[in-house]
């Protein structure tokens, strides 16, 4: 699969499936291969483009600081090397956030957006501090994961649920896989990013449709920050699913309706 050269960093990309064209924007610290299965089930009905973000993956790495505005210029710089002028764009969590920054950057380039378990920052209210978990040790962080990814999860309900069990476990087994000083640099750096992250002011310069969800037991996006996002855009939807942070596999209706929603003229 290619690699572009944008930004003076080595991005990976893949592009995969038919139908409108659709960028996916993934969360922190996640890579292409941590997002496949959602990625198989956008190419459906979809031509997805994705890629590793800078540091991270397959991507080339590169020092920081990095600040919101080059994750962003990174994005629109592989649109414009595929040859994109414009397309539809779903971003998860802290790809929701970055989908944000790119939109309200350039707004004319999307047709549609889809905005997951995210928040504005800023005024709109901010996501958990993630970048708070990594001094943690990792059953501290496993520990208190498990509380702000759905807030009804207990080792009790756990143990009646066996698919939410499943989620976790994929969630920490992919947490703690070896990653290379470069990698974890990059994840550094984005959580950052992430951080300082705010486009509570700018939304209302995007105007395309958009649809904006939440998991209703989400301890890391809460509901009142995707309602403020919906309430900042023009031509937005809000839409509640049921589960928290990983809503998008957790409720089974949740997928198909932002598959739909992107595939719609």
């Amino acid at each position: 699969m290619p690699t572009a050269r944008i930004n003076e960093v080595d991005l990976y990309y893949e592009r995969a499936g038919e139908g409108p064209e659709v960028l996916f924007v993934n969360g922190s610290g996640a890579t292409l291969e941590t997002a496949a299965p959602i990625l198989s089930r956008l190419r459906n009905d979809l031509d997805v483009l994705a890629f590793d973000a800078r540091g991270l993956g397959r991507s080339g790495a590169v020092a920081g600081p990095y600040a919101m505005a080059d994750l962003a210029r990174d994005v629109l710089g592989l649109l414009d090397h595929v040859g994109w002028t414009t397309c539809r764009m779903v971003g998860i969590s802290f790809g929701g956030m970055l989908a944000q920054e790119v939109a309200v950057t350039a707004p004319e380039r999307f047709e549609r957006l889809v905005l997951l378990c995210t928040s504005a920052g800023g005024a709109g209210g901010s996501s958990y501090p993630l970048h708070e978990l990594a001094s943690l040790s990792e059953a501290a962080r496993n520990a208190n994961s498990m509380k702000i990814v759905d807030s009804r999860y207990s080792p009790e309900w756990l143990a009646d649920h066996p698919l939410d069990q499943a989620l976790l476990r994929v969630r920490a087994e992919s947490a703690s896989r070896p990653r290379s000083d470069a990698e974890l640099q990059g994840a550094h750096e984005q959580l950052m990013a992430r951080k300082n992250h705010d486009v509570s002011a700018r939304l209302d310069r995007i105007s395309c449709p958009t649809l904006v969800a939440y998991g209703e037991y989400d301890g890391i996006a809460p509901k009142a920050n995707s309602a403020y996002i919906a309430d900042h855009i023009e031509n937005a939807e809000l839409r509640g699913y049921e589960g928290g942070h990983l809503f998008i596999v957790q409720d089974p209706a949740a997928l198909p309706d932002v598959i739909g929603f992107l595939a719609q003229a």
